[in-house]
């Protein structure tokens, strides 16, 4: 007895859905898709800005009286909900599509943000958090696989780098949001730390109604749905990049032979990552961690540097974000152009390297004593330009150079290893570094995170993939594939 899914199985697909999706002109329905889903990256930086920011209010006892051990243990359980959400939402990405998961997703997170604003204790608050986490570690692997199948080759490093960028903007207005909104006495604050929280939960009902606009993944559905639903898919987007003209589209080159089926059995992806690819694991390993070791190495001192050597007062704080966020923001989008031209393997190590360089230069003039709290920013917002590009060229990597049946499980693995090292042993290591207020130590601590960035960048000239204005489908064959 036959059922649609054994034919599904059985059957072999040729098809230039790849090349043709690649082909398409830049258009207004392209930056639908990016402002949609990568918005995604926006509300990581709200949520991160936002939590450090009323942390001060939730210690009242006119809000939630938490204590710090409390506070602390919130941001671990929204540490740990982000990585449960990023393993479990990025299998489901691959078995059922990008578009399901990435709705599911941006809901989860919607209702878990204003949930968390109607708070009413400590339970309820850690409860919420952890729910939001695992609804932004969903998004990671279902937008950036969407975005990445959907975008032309030729910018799709360009592209990449620009939305993971939009980190530094959420944060940014997650710090202007709390300065309205705590800062000014128009409000009470135990009404005033709520409302905070409604900010992401309305931008989030922006996006999931964008977000209905924007369609499967043709790559997807070709794999697990058939040849049919996904040439309807593209037929779809051709027409409304063209503007109804498809016969003036450039010609499409190329076929890939390949076999649908519903699902990739765990063994295959345990081969594919461990086996094929083990070169390519170990590099987005190697990239993921590096770098959320770097940032740790400056986020977790960053108060520190500047209340016990430079003197600032602790209101101005949120003043000295403005030329860190600008840095993060400003390098991808001027450099991005360079990772799809001079190349991946030259962009990366050289950002990673750059970075790690930047870095043991600041802190060699901050032993000096040299630096004053602008020109020690200043260096910071250097440092960052570069990092930033570094950091987000790792989420490139890890999304591109596997195959399509398992790519969002890749992201998600990747985006785990990195959030746990970030979260985990950075913290352990500069929170030790802070409690010891020593300068010495500080410099070494700042010159760890130098060495660890610059090996990653080094791990890229040996085991780097030339993937710039390549097929996702030329850089990893799918698993399935024909011959």
């Amino acid at each position: 007895m036959s059922s649609p899914a054994r034919a599904l199985q059985a059957e072999c697909v040729e098809t230039n859905i790849p090349a043709r999706l690649d082909r398409l002109p830049w258009s207004r329905w392209h930056i639908l898709v990016v402002v949609a889903l990568g918005i995604t990256w926006l509300l990581d930086g709200l949520e991160f800005n936002l939590a450090s920011a009323l942390a001060g209010i939730l210690k009242r006892p006119d809000t939630l009286g938490l204590t710090d051990a409390q506070l602390g243990m919130s941001g671990t359980y929204y540490l740990i909900g982000a990585v449960t959400g990023a393993l479990v939402f990025g299998y489901l990405t691959d078995r059922w599509g990008r578009k399901k998961l990435f709705s599911i997703t941006i809901l989860l997170y919607l209702l878990a943000t204003a949930a968390t604003a109607f708070s009413w204790n400590f339970a309820s608050f850690t409860l919420f958090r952890a729910l939001t986490g695992a609804g932004i570690g969903g998004e990671y692997a279902a937008v950036n696989s969407a975005i990445d199948e959907l975008i032309p080759a030729r910018v799709r490093g360009h592209v990449d780098l620009i939305i993971n960028s939009t980190f530094w903007g959420g944060a940014a207005l997650g710090s202007g949001a709390s300065l309205l909104l705590l800062g000014t006495g128009i409000l009470p604050p135990s009404f005033s730390w709520r409302l905070a929280f409604l900010i992401g939960a309305t931008i989030g009902i922006v996006v999931l109604a964008l977000r209905r606009h924007v369609p499967e993944s043709p790559r997807w559905l070709m794999i697990h749905a058939g040849k049919n639903e996904a040439e309807a898919v593209v037929r779809d987007i051709e027409e409304r990049v063209s503007g109804g003209h498809v016969e003036e589209l450039p010609p499409t080159t190329g076929t890939i032979k390949l076999v649908a089926r519903p699902t990739t059995p765990f063994r295959e992806i345990w081969d594919a990552m461990v086996k094929e690819h083990r070169r390519r694991s170990v590099l987005g390993f190697v990239l993921m961690v590096s770098q959320a070791f770097f940032y740790n190495a400056i986020l977790f001192t960053y108060g520190l540097v500047l209340l016990r050597y430079y003197r600032v007062s602790a209101e101005k704080l949120g003043l000295f974000l403005v030329p860190l966020a600008l840095g993060n923001w400003l390098g991808p989008i001027v450099m991005g152009r360079l990772f799809d031209t001079l190349g991946r393997k030259v962009m990366i190590s050289a950002t990673y390297i750059g970075s790690g360089v930047l870095l043991a230069v600041t802190a060699w003039l901050f032993h000096l004593g040299v630096l004053t709290a602008f020109t020690q920013a200043v260096c910071w917002s250097l440092t960052f330009f570069v990092a930033s590009s570094a950091a987000s060229a790792a989420y490139l990597t890890v999304s591109e150079v596997f195959p399509l049946e398992i790519r969002a499980i890749a992201i998600s693995i990747f985006y785990a290893c990195g959030t746990l090292v970030g979260g985990v042993a950075g913290p352990a290591l500069y929170g030790y570094i802070v409690g010891t207020g020593s300068r010495s130590l500080l410099v070494w601590g700042y010159m760890a995170g130098a060495a660890v960035i610059a090996f990653g960048g080094f791990v890229e000239i040996i085991l780097g993939v030339n993937a710039e204005r390549q097929s996702l489908e030329d850089i990893a064959r799918p698993l399935a594939c024909g011959e």
